[in-house]
């Protein structure tokens, strides 16, 4: 009987030393499944689930905006008064719902392609109708003046006499969007005289991009390699500014676990930005990774000594010490055009507090991306970036006479956000996120349950041969 007894002990160590082992086996095993399904899955190839998610975006992207309402005009004029706004919105378009056109798969692992720009209202997700009527700042009277010398002011003051302009006008939502015939540009004669923040838009592309399929390695996929056929950027002159870093934002490289900073490119702020991780959280049933842009990347080189070479006029924003706030008029052609986060989130006091109605708020107003970590694909997108134009004094130009400073004028800010749909998530937690779970649960069941087995039997044993 004690022999016997002995031999079953020890076939339930051997079990339980098997489920160890199987469960052990089960990691590995489980990983290379994964890895070898994302890197099949995962590249930028025709019949691939990354290639249909890229060549059109499966679920809508929109772009909200607020635009802001000036409450003061005449004091702002007359007497240099604080200027008093109070933000509109949100006016909703659907974007980006064409497929990348021109496409072309080249021999050494990258696409080219462009992506069309298009706007359509949805008047479910507006406040108003695009004919909504506002008092917003003059786009050409406030920024006529910062392109020419002083000495052509005189100039310029005639032009806007002549067409009876002032630094402030009565327009829709679309005309400031969208585009108007603009009574200045109409009496210089000149051959476009149609402006807006966006004007052209619809029909147009920001240029022809060049990005890694992944093909050669997965952990390259979605990276831009060239940007209108260069590698670097020409606005800077700088070599770290004019870097083209990271994907486009809407995917990044497989396997984020460890990533505590994504770096993307975009063409509305013509530079590369980096996101960091800010924490976990669960999207639709999805576990994602959440991305934050950080006070630090739109900080002045005061803040950060990387961003010294994004300042490209040192006689402004007092010396560039202004942080939150980036100049790009050297890539919109001159315009003295400022980007912010909205409400001049994480600018400085002098910004926030120079203007009447801003409200910064972290949660309303931060860039953040949900990226799911096994796929690299952004699940949820709320880019938050706000639009705004830099009028100055000037002793000859009379409606700039009063204006006692620099002033940064918020025109709008827009969120263009993107959620995965339901039906999407759905098929996404079907097959990678409960399949990667069963495995997990599998492993641990395995594993515990071996080691209970194997620890108990040979306790046993040993009591056992300690007994006879």
């Amino acid at each position: 009987m004690g022999c016997h007894k002995i031999v079953l002990l020890s076939i339930g160590i051997a079990v339980g030393a098997l489920l160890l082992i199987i469960g052990g086996i089960l990691i590995p095993v489980g990983d290379e499944i994964v890895h070898k399904t994302i890197n099949k899955e995962g590249v930028i190839e025709e019949g691939t689930l990354a290639y249909e998610n890229w060549i059109q975006t499966g679920s809508p992207v929109y772009r909200q905006f607020w635009l802001f309402h000036v409450k003061n005009p005449s004091e702002i004029i007359n007497s240099g008064a604080k200027p008093m706004v109070e933000q509109r919105g949100p006016y909703t378009y659907r974007v980006r719902y064409l497929p990348k056109s021109n496409v072309t798969m080249n021999d050494n692992y990258t696409a080219s392609y462009l992506q069309p720009y298009s706007a359509i209202f949805e008047p479910t997700m507006s406040v108003g109708s695009p004919t909504d009527r506002l008092t917003v700042l003059n786009l050409i009277a406030a920024g006529a003046p910062s392109l020419v010398p002083p000495f052509w002011h005189g100039i310029i003051n005639s032009v806007l006499r002549k067409a009876n302009a002032s630094l402030f006008q009565n327009r829709t939502v679309e005309e400031l969007l969208w585009g108007y015939e603009d009574p200045i540009l109409k009496q210089m004669n000149v051959r476009d005289s149609i402006t807006g923040v966006f004007y052209p838009y619809n029909g147009t592309a920001d240029g022809y991009y060049n990005v890694f399929t992944g093909k050669d390695h997965i952990h390259k996929v979605g990276v831009i390699d060239r940007w209108r056929n260069e590698k670097k950027l020409p606005f800077w002159n700088d070599r770290y500014c004019d870097m083209i870093n990271g994907t486009d934002g809407s995917s990044f490289p497989p396997f984020l676990h460890n990533e505590k900073k994504i770096y993307f490119f975009s063409s509305d702020i013509c530079r590369s930005i980096y996101a960091e991780y800010e924490q976990k959280v669960s999207l639709k049933g999805i576990p994602v990774h959440r991305f934050v842009i950080p006070p630090k990347a739109l900080a002045s080189f005061v803040g950060n000594p990387d961003n010294h070479c994004y300042c490209k006029d040192m006689t402004i924003s007092k010396n560039c010490t202004f942080s939150g706030i980036l100049g790009i008029s050297s890539c919109k052609e001159g315009k003295p055009i400022y980007i912010s986060l909205p409400h001049f989130l994480y600018a400085s006091d002098e910004l926030v507090n120079s203007i009447d109605g801003m409200r910064p708020n972290k949660e309303e107003h931060e860039t953040l991306l949900d990226v799911e970590p096994v796929t690299g694909f952004s699940l949820r997108i709320a880019k938050r970036i706000q639009i705004n134009l830099m009028f100055k004094p000037s002793k000859t130009i009379k409606i700039l006479q009063n204006i006692k400073e620099p002033t940064y004028f918020p025109l709008l800010w827009l969120n263009e956000t993107a959620t995965v749909d339901d039906e999407t998530a759905k098929t996404f937690r079907e097959s990678l996120i409960m399949p990667m779970r069963a495995l997990g649960i599998a492993q641990i069941t395995l594993i515990c349950i071996g080691s209970l087995l194997f620890v108990s039997f040979a306790i046993a044993l040993c009591v056992t041969s300690r007994t006879k």
